[in-house]
């Protein structure tokens, strides 16, 4: 045996050819974890498994290892997991465990995909991060690669996790750290990950960059994209974001000017976007969720540059929810039934359709604001399965019709808000924050963001 077919259970700094290096990868030779196994993670720890056969999965919830290493998936609403977390622990390549060192110490390619949020500031909070690399970091050994997946600010990996490892490793020098942007979707995280858009990579190193290249070759059916550095790779995932903020702002904008025009400026915007060089997105109530809301302070915070077009964005999509209950209040006015002591129903208070999330929902200021205002909030969300953060009494999809309502916030369009019977309600001022409800030619003043043709 050569002295590269020896030192296969490792790839950084490996003297072995790049053929022998996918082979022992692939066959279970180097040995994986995963750290993070949520709705991102779980679904990457999968794919890991079912290419290599040797993935440990590491969570700090004790019920969800309990129920991974049962062979069954924590992470609901996701095609294909399922089958793939009983496949692959029945088969012995996926395992879980809440033991961080134990994990590390065991394996060679270090996956870290935890949250990274932020604060009541908006200041990014990293700790997590850092605190499970620094766990990580003193269980290294010489051709081990970190490889970082959680999205973080422009220059994380080498000015604060380098750093950190170094601090920890006894030879620095001998192990690698590299960035790879998520891109993943919930609903679709199998095929996201497997192969749906390029994967792009960049390492603090040209050893570190040309490893995580040779492993999400194999991961991904797609291409594979190898930034000049890790600190390139960073930025992609945050630029992401920030292009759909600003784009869906400038939609926004325009949805804010629609009465002044007095056209439906979705229907304006959809044959703008027939030329080519076009592609503005579409208005609404509001922007949620643990990406677009959060990556543009990821930028800012990296910076000194007042970035104003950045800064705009977020305000304008921030002040829809606003802009929504102030249609809502001047078309209530309109028709003598003032907001205050109101019944008003709340439909969708996750950030996307039939997804069980509400972090950065535009739900929370709807709620927020309706109850400020004196009116009977009513919460409608046949997907979300906690409305506790949410002020306001759960009401079914279908006993709505029941309630005496006098008006209606449409905040995410769930599929099951079509069996809402319209035709059995008194008419109401009901305001469609999605372009998505059928209301047209009914007794119902209905208030579309960006139908600048319902309001005189």
């Amino acid at each position: 045996m050569s002295r590269s077919e020896q030192s296969l259970e490792r790839l950084y700094g490996s003297e072995a050819t790049p053929d022998e290096q996918q082979r022992a990868f692939t066959s279970g030779q180097v040995p994986v974890a995963v750290y993070g196994l949520g709705k991102m993670g779980l679904p990457l720890a999968a794919v890991y498994a079912s290419v290599t056969g040797n993935v440990t999965g590491v969570d700090v919830s004790d019920s969800v290892v309990e129920t991974v290493n049962d062979g069954r998936s924590p992470v609901e609403n996701e095609p294909g997991l399922e089958a793939e977390i009983e496949r692959t622990v029945s088969e012995g390549a996926l395992s879980a465990t809440t033991d961080v060192e134990e994990a590390a110490a065991d394996a060679s390619v270090h996956v870290v995909i935890v949250p990274t949020l932020l604060d009541d500031e908006d200041v990014p909070d990293l700790s997590t991060l850092t605190t499970l690399t620094r766990d990580i970091g003193m269980q290294l050994d010489p051709g081990d690669i970190v490889v970082v997946e959680s999205t973080v600010p422009p220059g994380t990996c080498a000015d604060t996790l380098w750093p950190i490892l170094r601090r920890t490793v006894s030879d620095p020098e001998s192990v690698g750290l590299a960035f790879c942007p998520e891109r993943t979707m919930s609903g679709r995280a199998l095929q996201d990950i497997r192969g749906a858009y390029p994967k792009i990579v960049g390492g603090i190193d040209d050893e570190s960059t040309r490893v995580a290249e040779l492993v999400y070759g194999e991961i991904t059916t797609n291409d594979v994209h190898a930034a000049p550095d890790a600190r390139t790779a960073e930025c992609v995932k945050v630029f992401e974001g920030i292009y759909r903020d600003a784009n869906i702002a400038l939609a926004n904008e325009l949805a804010t000017v629609a009465p002044e025009l007095g056209v439906d400026v979705s229907e304006a915007i959809e044959l703008a976007n027939t030329q080519p060089f076009c592609d503005i997105h579409r208005p609404g109530i509001g922007v949620g969720g643990h990406c677009i809301p959060v990556y543009p302070y990821f930028l800012l915070d990296s910076i000194e540059t007042s970035a104003p077009i950045v800064r705009m964005a977020r305000q304008i999509n921030d002040s829809m929810p606003l802009y929504a209950i102030e249609q809502l209040r001047e078309a209530m006015d309109g028709s003598d039934h003032p907001l205050f002591g109101a019944n008003v129903a709340v439909l969708g208070v996750t950030y996307r359709p039939d997804v069980d999330e509400v972090r950065y929902s535009p739900a929370f200021p709807v709620v927020r604001d309706l109850n400020q205002l004196g009116a009977n909030v009513y919460l409608v969300d046949p997907v979300c399965s906690d409305l506790s953060p949410f002020e306001g009494t759960p009401t079914s999809v279908d006993t709505l019709h029941r309630l005496d309502l006098d008006a209606a916030v449409l905040v995410t369009d769930h599929s099951a808000f079509d069996r809402i019977r319209w035709d059995r309600m008194d008419p109401m001022v009901v305001v469609d924050g999605r372009q998505a409800l059928p209301l047209a030619g009914s007794d119902h003043t209905v208030r579309t963001i960006g139908d600048g043709r319902e309001v005189e």
